[in-house]
């Protein structure tokens, strides 16, 4: 597959095996035992990222987007939600037009 994917599948391993790990020394079981913290650290990197992109700042918006993966990546195990849980989803809408998917979903 690509690069992109084996990156996100070993940083999704390393963040699952913090899930236990000393919060006093490890960032990521920090967020793992407070997901509130986790989605706001979350919003915060997307904001971020939005503003890189609105400013065409390139490497910022690459920086950013790094930051914004680990940290959805670290909301969605601290929820139990899994990427074969997303790709699932993701899945479902293969093929279906983002306008008419989006005009599908209950209100």
């Amino acid at each position: 597959m690509s690069r992109f994917t084996d990156v996100i599948g070993r940083l999704a391993a390393t963040i699952e095996s913090r899930r236990d790990g000393d919060t006093s020394t490890s960032y990521t079981a920090q967020l793992l035992a407070d997901i509130d913290r986790a989605a706001k650290k979350m919003g915060e990197e997307a904001v971020e990222t939005v503003i890189a992109a609105a400013q065409g700042d390139r490497d910022a918006l690459t920086a950013e987007s790094a930051d914004l993966m680990y940290h959805w990546l670290v909301l969605i195990a601290a929820a139990g939600v899994s990427l074969d849980d997303v790709a699932e989803r993701l899945e479902a809408r293969e093929g279906t037009s983002g306008l008419a998917e989006k005009a599908s979903r209950k209100r």
